[in-house]
């Protein structure tokens, strides 16, 4: 099974090579590390690895926190695909997809985030003149009622609903929707990751099948 761990460690030589070391000997085969952060002597690291069947999570989080210092924020399984930007591969694809460009985007985001599910939406009028949001076009693993906040930011933010739930509630302006990504799982969104997203986002848009991917979404 593919696992994410993130860990907070000194920011110092010799580090993560203990942090490897201890998962190494639980029996985790590394296969990606990513800085999300560091200042005030420590960083945060997110750490993919793969790990047999039969290996407990409570194993791996019990030896990396036998080692001094080492704070471990969550683990969590992963579809992510491990390499270099993955989510270039993922823009190559959208630039090819014609109208299945939003469709395209929104399977892709769980597999790139280590997320649940992602969902578009969009406000419509009810018959008492009052606003619900209607989901426009959701990932397989979406739940079958999709809970929006009340208020669509500005930009991406990250945000714990009142359930647990981790996501990011971008806005998407210019097709008059907004995006939903979240993780039932693991820890809440690092500012990196929102900032990840709002990028992938601007470059979607800029797309010349963005539009007639969301029209035709917005047909059925």
């Amino acid at each position: 099974m593919l696992l994410r761990v993130r860990v907070t460690l000194p920011d110092r030589p010799g580090s993560l090579a203990q942090v490897t070391s201890v998962l190494g000997a639980a029996g985790a085969d590394i296969t990606q590390v990513t800085v999300l952060d560091r200042g005030d002597g420590r960083a945060t690291d997110d750490i993919t690895v793969f790990c047999p069947e039969s290996t407990p999570r409570e194993a791996l989080v019990k030896s990396l926190e036998s080692v001094e210092d080492i704070s471990v924020a969550a683990v969590w399984t992963t579809r992510e695909a491990p390499g270099t930007y993955p989510e270039l591969e993922i823009l190559k694809y959208i630039t090819t997809a014609g109208d299945r460009a939003l469709t395209t985007l929104v399977d892709s985001l769980p597999v790139l985030f280590s997320a649940d599910w992602a969902a578009t939406t969009t406000e419509t009028r009810t018959d008492d003149g009052g606003v619900e949001s209607r989901v426009v076009y959701a990932s397989w693993r979406a739940p079958e009622h999709i809970t929006v906040p009340a208020d669509t930011p500005h930009r991406p933010v990250a945000l714990t609903l009142d359930d647990g739930l981790h996501v990011i509630h971008a806005p998407l302006p210019p097709l008059a929707l907004s995006l939903l990504l979240a993780r039932s799982e693991g820890p809440a969104f690092h500012r990196i990751e929102v900032h990840r997203l709002t990028r992938i986002l601007e470059i979607f848009l800029t797309l010349p099948a963005t539009e007639r991917s969301v029209a035709r979404q917005l047909r059925k």
